[in-house]
């Protein structure tokens, strides 16, 4: 027999050992069973999805579409046994805004359909017009005289050819292990967020694409930053081009969308919400569409266009979040939140942002419910709105609730957050978490992710991502958290486009997402300890507000 000694540090790491394996993170396997087997087997999460985006479709902040989710929301929450289930209020926010009609053509020099919207909070053309089109470069304040007096009862194409680079790579990809092994490694300094390297490049080239000269007034990324000057210089000038439209009384703008190909459209907003300055009608059309009339007129051939855009203003200044519980046992007071948001813009039907979220963040508290589970802590779902002009909705309520941001004054309450697991990057199933730079919670969710390693989630990154509702909970201090999901055709199709719809989303992602946001909450609630957060933020300055009160530097998911 083979004898081994055992030297003093040999038998100190020996006795250690039993020490080192109690203090892990406990896990209920049992409990991630049940959940997954919920989850698999008995999924719901595409019913949420039909109906929120099949059956509801855009839900702009403070539309009819937007107000008939909330409702329908409640409504199922409290179906699956939810507590104080309500449409809680929050604002200013500004006017709603639907469309009910839209139909485009050119009709000279030859007749052809066009692919396209309006942009929200732009007026409509009270009717069907005809008018011929013509294509007009304003750069500076001289331009402005040079079209002066010739653009009245005109279509007006105001940006250039777009150019519809041939796509050689595929427009859907999944992480590979090398995209996530970096994830998984710190971010550099000075970075501003830490999405995944490779296929997610072009989901952040979509969210902080600048915008052509009618769109999105007001907003755009780094209005706080060393160009802030010049963004500023830029935004009045773009606001004193559309007075300039209007003044002329041009029939409606037409551009291409800020990027896209193949008959996908990405475009949002066009106008204000406080409604002081109405724009002209504008719509945002596919850009070999826009293209070919842009040809057409430089080749000094005469092209006309009919239009029949209706659309409408809604009344009433506030907005509202969608909140509902699971009430705790024997740490009621204490909370767990998890949430996404429930607004979309027009030109889909907002199923990959975020009807995704909202479905499995509604599939993961009836999946609890099912179980038959009695939380330690109280469960919160929140769906937000609002998002997509600012994170506005869940800022609101964290202000209201927990904190000020701007202040760093904090309420009694805000002591007694445990976390928030928010879910808003498309319909990709999750790979892992980013823990937002909270190191004390790695050894935590490492834990949580080892049961879900076979089904792709294994990833733990203390980078920081942006643009979604865990921001407003980080903010002030408490631990808000996003998870890291595969790309799909998010960037590069869905996102913020004409084909946001149902067709682009993952049934298997979504209920594999669900499991572990409902592992995640569970565990939350369920552990002895509140989940480990940073120290409280120094207090932050208000952002500049573009026109309509839009915080310049956010865009949402």
């Amino acid at each position: 027999m083979n004898r081994t000694f055992l030297g003093p540090i040999s038998v100190f790491c020996a006795l250690a050992l039993p020490v080192a394996l109690l203090a892990e993170e406990p896990v209920d396997l049992l409990a991630i069973y049940k959940i997954k087997a919920e989850a698999l087997d008995n999924s719901h999460v595409m019913d949420h999805m039909f109906n929120l985006a099949d059956v509801i479709g855009p839900r702009v902040t403070n539309s009819p579409g937007y107000r008939k989710a909330g409702e329908w929301v409640v409504k199922q929450l409290k179906e699956y046994g939810l507590q104080n289930v309500r449409m809680e209020k929050w604002g200013p926010f500004g006017k709603g805004w639907t469309y009910t009609r839209f139909s485009a053509h050119m009709i000279e020099p030859s007749y052809s359909p066009i692919i396209g919207f309006p942009q929200a909070w732009t007026p409509g053309t009270n009717g069907p017009v005809t008018a011929e089109v013509t294509m007009v470069e304003i750069r500076n304040e001289a331009d402005l005289d040079k079209y002066r007096g010739k653009l009245k009862g005109k279509i007006v194409l105001d940006a250039a050819i777009r150019e519809t680079p041939l796509e050689v790579t595929a427009l859907g990809s999944r992480y590979t292990d090398q995209d996530l092994e970096k994830t998984a490694q710190a971010q550099e300094p000075g970075q501003r967020f830490g999405r995944p390297p490779g296929a997610q490049d072009a989901l952040v080239s979509s969210i902080f694409a600048p915008p052509s000269p009618s769109q999105e007034l007001g907003r755009g990324p780094g209005a706080n930053g060393p160009n802030a000057a010049a963004m500023r210089k830029q935004r009045e000038f773009r606001t004193k081009v559309s007075k300039f439209y209007v003044e002329e009384g041009v029939v409606a703008l037409v551009n291409p969308g800020y990027r896209g190909e193949g008959g996908t459209v990405f475009s949002s907003s066009g106008g204000s919400r406080d409604q002081k300055e109405l724009p002209s009608p504008t719509i945002a059309i596919a850009a070999e569409h826009y293209n070919r009339m842009i040809r057409l007129l430089e080749k000094k051939i005469p092209v006309k266009m009919e239009l029949d855009v209706k659309t409408e203003f809604i009344d009433g200044d506030e907005s509202f979040n969608v909140v509902g519980e699971i009430p705790g046992t024997t740490k009621a007071d204490q909370l767990v939140m998890l949430g996404a948001h429930m607004d979309s813009w027009q030109g889909g039907t907002g199923a990959t942002d975020n009807a995704a979220g909202c479905s499995v963040a509604m599939e993961a508290v009836r999946i609890i419910m099912a179980l038959g589970v009695k939380p330690k802590r109280t469960i919160r779902i929140a769906l937000w709105g609002g998002e997509e002009e600012g994170l506005l909705g869940s800022r609101a309520y964290v202000k209201e609730h927990f904190g000020d941001r701007e202040t760093m004054k904090v309420t009694e309450e805000h002591s007694k957050v445990s976390g928030y697991f928010n879910l808003d990057n498309g319909t990709g199933k999750i790979r892992g978490i980013y823990d937002q730079g909270n190191d004390m919670v790695r050894p935590i969710f490492d834990a949580w992710l080892k049961p879900f390693a076979d089904m792709g989630a294994s990833t733990l990154t203390n980078r920081n991502t942006g643009g979604t509702d865990h921001q407003s909970f980080d903010a002030v201090g408490l631990p808000g958290f996003q998870f890291v999901q595969d790309p799909m055709d998010y960037g590069t199709r869905t996102h913020h486009s004409n084909m946001d719809v149902a067709d682009h989303v993952s049934k298997a992602d979504l209920m594999q997402a669900s499991a572990i946001m409902a592992a995640f909450v569970y565990n939350t609630a369920m552990r002895e300890d509140m989940l480990p957060r940073k120290p409280l933020p120094k207090p932050q300055p208000p952002r500049q507000r573009g026109p309509g009160g839009t915080p310049t530097p956010t865009s949402g998911n």
